[in-house]
C-alpha cells in the first residue's frame, strides 16, 4: 500500500473529547511518542489539547516530523439550536489547521457522543426504538451538511462524518440513514472499523458498502469477548472502553488482512489512523502504539 500513510491520534493516549476525571498526558509527550513509534501523522485532538496558535502548532508538529491530517469536531446535530455553535466550532478548528499549513486536513464531524444517557448506557446493543425519528433525522442531516458547507466555503477543506458508539449514528442502519440523507459532495465518511464492529456490523462489508463515500479510515480493533461482557453486565460505553473493548490490532475480531487487501484493490490513497481508544491514565499507550505499528508492518 505504497500511497497510504499511517497515523495515530491523541485518543490512543486517553486524550478524549469527553469530560473525564483523570488527566491525559500532555501534547508534547503524545506527539513525541507518536513519532517515536513510527507514525507519520496525527489528528489534532480536542480543542486546546495542542497549541491553538497556528505558528506554534506548525512548529511543534514540524519538530516531530508529523503531518496533521484532521480534527474531531463533535456537534449535537439532533438539536437544531446547536447547529450554529457547531459551525462556529468547526470553522475555528479548520482555521487553525489551515493557518498551520495543513489545508487538506479533514474536519471529522460526529454526534456529541456520550451525551445522551440512553445511548451511552446501551452502546453496542442499540435497539431501533432508541434511535431518531424521521423528523429528527432530517434535522441531524441538515446540521451536518450545514457545518460541512461552511467549512468548504470558507476554507475549501473537506468534511467527513465519523459513526461512533454512544451517539445517534452507531449501527449500520443509522449510518445508512445519514449517508442517504446527506450530499456526498459535502460530506464524506470517516470509516472506523472498531466502532462499526461494536455497533453490530461487519467492517469489511461496511467498507464495501460505503467505499464510494469513504475519504478517511480509522483502524481500530474490537474485542467481542469484552463486548459480550458489556452486554451481560450492563456496562455503559465508558465501562466497556475501560475494560478493553477496543484492543490492540490483531487481537480482536476485525479482519485487518482482508481490510488491507480491499483498500489496496480499490486504490485507497488516504490516511489510515490507528486508534486504540483508552480512558485517561489507562494502560501503556506508547507500548500499544508500537505493537499496533509492528502489526501493520507485519501485514
Amino acid at each position: 500500500m505504497k500511497n497510504i500513510k499511517i497515523a495515530n491520534a491523541p485518543c490512543s493516549w486517553g486524550a478524549l473529547e469527553f469530560d473525564l476525571e483523570a488527566e491525559a498526558p500532555g501534547y508534547k509527550q503524545v506527539i513525541r511518542e507518536i513519532a517515536e513509534t513510527g507514525y507519520a501523522g496525527t489528528e489534532l485532538g480536542d480543542w486546546g489539547f495542542m497549541p491553538t496558535d497556528p505558528s506554534r502548532l506548525k512548529e511543534e508538529l514540524g519538530h516531530e516530523g508529523l503531518d496533521l491530517l484532521g480534527a474531531f469536531v463533535p456537534v449535537d446535530f439532533s438539536d437544531a439550536g446547536s447547529h450554529a455553535a457547531g459551525v462556529e466550532n468547526a470553522l475555528r478548528v479548520a482555521g487553525l489547521m489551515h493557518g498551520a499549513g495543513f489545508p487538506d486536513a479533514f474536519i471529522v464531524l460526529a454526534d456529541n457522543n456520550g451525551s445522551v444517557p440512553e445511548r451511552t448506557r446501551n452502546a453496542g446493543r442499540i435497539r431501533p426504538e432508541q434511535g431518531l425519528g424521521d423528523a429528527q433525522w432530517k434535522i441531524f442531516a441538515s446540521g451536518a451538511e450545514k457545518v460541512a458547507r461552511a467549512v468548504k466555503e470558507q476554507y475549501g477543506m473537506p468534511s467527513v462524518f465519523h459513526h461512533h458508539c454512544a451517539g445517534y449514528v452507531e449501527t449500520p442502519g443509522e449510518l445508512e440513514m445519514l449517508m442517504q440523507l446527506t450530499d456526498p459532495e459535502l460530506l464524506g465518511l470517516c470509516f472506523d472499523t472498531g466502532h462499526y464492529a461494536y455497533g453490530g456490523g461487519d467492517p469489511l462489508e461496511g467498507l464495501k458498502r460505503w467505499r464510494h463515500r469513504i475519504r478517511h479510515v480509522h483502524f481500530k480493533d474490537y474485542s467481542a469477548r469484552v463486548g459480550a461482557a458489556a452486554q451481560e453486565n450492563g456496562w455503559d460505553y465508558f465501562e466497556a472502553v475501560k475494560n478493553g473493548v477496543f484492543c490492540e490490532l490483531g487481537k480482536g475480531e476485525v479482519d485487518f488482512p482482508a481490510v488491507m487487501r480491499f483498500l489496496e484493490e480499490t486504490a485507497y490513497n488516504g490516511w489510515i489512523v490507528v486508534e486504540q481508544d483508552v480512558l485517561p491514565g489507562m494502560g501503556s499507550p506508547k507500548i500499544c502504539a508500537l505493537n499496533n505499528r509492528k502489526y501493520l508492518t507485519g501485514l
